[in-house]
C-alpha cells in the first residue's frame, strides 16, 4: 500500500475551543442532523440545534454543581449518544473529561479517579455506580456522581435551571485552545495506567489535517456508525471530527448487534481498528465454509486482492476483470451489505491493517485509508 505525508497547509485558531463547532452548526444549519439515536428498530435524527440545547442544559447543571474551569470529570460508560453529549457539556464549562473503560475493575476505577483528582463522575448503569461506590471512600476529591440509569441529564438540567444562557456562554468562551480537553489513561500493561493530556488545540491539529486531506468523506449525506469505546483516543477523534465536519453519527455499543446496526444505519464510511476488520473478514469466511462455499469465498478473496494490486499498478488483466465482475455479484455485494450497503470508505487506525486486509477491502469496492 502507498504511504505519504503532507506539509501543514492549515492554521489552528489561537482562540476558541471544540464547542465552537456545535455553535457554528446550530447557527448556520440548525436543522442539520449531527446525530441519530436508535429507538427500537429506527434511528431518529438529532439536529444541531437540539444537540446544542441539550449540551447547554447539561453545562448549566455542571456550573450549578460547582464544576470549575480545569476540574476533572470522569465518564464511565459504553459508547452511546450521552457520552458525546457530556463530552461537549464538560468542554463548555472548561472541564477535563477523564474517560474510563466500562470494563474497568473497581481497582482500576479507583486509581484513575485518585490519580486524576476527578471531582465528579458520570456513570451509565447501576453496576457502574456500585463499582464507584465501592471505592468512593478512597477518592476524597470525588464530590458528585451522576447516573444515566437514574436520569443524569434531567437531574443536571433541573439543577442548572437558574443559570442564565449569558453565564453559560461566558464560561464557554473562556475556554482556549491550549486548555486541556481530556485526560486519557494508558492500558497499564507495564505498570499503573498513566494519564495523557490532550488539549483542544491537539484535537484541532489532528482533525483539520484529516478533513483537509480526506474531503470526499464528508460530502453530501456523510454518515458513520461509532462503535469503538470512547475511552480510546481513536474513537474520540472520530467523535470530534464528525461534529467538526457535520457528518451524522450514530452510536452502537454491542459488537453482536453491529451487522444489524450497519444494515439499518447504512454508514457511508466506517472507522475501526484492524481487529474489527479482521473479525468481519473471519466471520464472512466462516459462514461461507459452513454453507459449503468455502472454496468460492477463498477464490473471491484472491481475485479481490489481485484486483486491488492491479488498481495500484495500473495493470489489471481482462481475466481478473471478468472474474472480479462475477464475484462482485456472488460475493462482494453481500460483503458490502454487511457494512450497510452504502459504505464507500474504510478507515483503519490504532495499528497497521496489513497488506492482506487492505487489498481485500479495496478489492471488494471500498477506498481504504490507514493511519496509525
Amino acid at each position: 500500500m502507498r504511504e505519504y505525508a503532507t506539509l501543514l497547509d492549515f492554521e489552528v485558531p489561537t482562540t476558541g475551543n471544540l464547542t465552537d463547532d456545535v455553535i457554528r452548526w446550530a447557527t448556520s444549519e440548525p436543522s442539520r442532523p449531527l446525530f441519530a439515536r436508535r429507538e427500537g428498530e429506527q434511528w431518529i435524527n438529532v439536529s444541531a440545534q437540539t444537540f446544542r440545547s441539550q449540551v447547554n442544559d447539561v453545562a448549566k447543571g455542571l456550573i450549578a454543581a460547582g464544576i470549575e474551569h480545569g476540574d476533572r470529570v470522569a465518564l464511565l460508560s459504553k459508547t452511546r449518544y450521552e457520552w458525546t453529549l457530556f463530552d461537549y457539556a464538560m468542554w463548555s464549562v472548561g472541564a477535563v473529561t477523564v474517560p474510563i473503560y466500562e470494563t474497568s475493575s473497581a481497582e482500576q476505577v479507583e486509581w484513575i479517579l485518585k490519580d486524576s483528582g476527578a471531582k465528579a463522575i458520570v456513570v451509565e448503569t447501576e453496576e457502574h455506580q456500585a463499582r464507584v461506590t465501592q471505592v468512593r471512600s478512597q477518592t476524597p476529591d470525588l464530590h458528585h456522581m451522576w447516573s444515566l440509569a437514574h436520569g443524569a441529564l434531567d437531574v443536571l438540567s433541573r439543577l442548572g435551571a437558574d443559570i442564565s444562557d449569558e453565564e453559560a456562554n461566558e464560561r464557554r468562551t473562556t475556554v482556549r485552545p491550549d486548555d486541556v480537553a481530556t485526560l486519557i489513561y494508558t492500558s497499564g500493561t507495564t505498570g499503573k495506567p498513566k494519564g495523557c493530556t490532550l488539549t483542544h488545540a491537539n484535537f484541532e491539529y489532528e482533525l483539520r489535517g484529516a478533513i483537509a486531506q480526506l474531503p470526499e468523506l464528508f460530502v453530501g449525506d456523510a454518515t458513520t456508525l461509532l462503535f469503538l469505546p470512547l475511552a480510546h483516543v481513536f474513537a474520540r477523534v472520530i467523535e470530534v471530527g464528525c461534529v467538526k465536519a457535520g457528518a451524522r453519527v450514530g452510536h452502537s455499543h454491542d459488537i453482536r448487534q453491529l451487522v444489524s446496526d450497519f444494515a439499518q444505519f447504512q454508514p457511508t464510511f466506517v472507522l475501526a481498528v484492524p481487529r474489527v476488520f479482521e473479525k468481519i473478514f473471519n466471520t464472512a469466511s466462516q459462514r461461507a465454509v459452513a454453507d459449503g462455499r468455502g472454496r468460492i469465498f477463498d477464490r473471491a478473496v484472491e481475485v479481490a486482492m489481485t484486483y486491488s494490486r492491479g488498481l495500484e499498478s495500473g495493470k489489471i488483466s481482462p481475466l481478473v476483470r471478468a472474474q472480479h465482475a462475477i464475484f462482485n455479484k456472488l460475493v462482494y455485494g453481500k460483503l458490502r451489505a454487511a457494512l450497510g450497503g452504502r459504505c464507500n470508505y474504510v478507515l483503519s487506525g490504532g495499528a497497521p491493517l496489513g497488506d492482506r486486509l487492505g487489498h481485500f477491502y479495496r478489492g471488494i469496492g471500498g477506498s481504504v485509508f490507514e493511519g496509525y
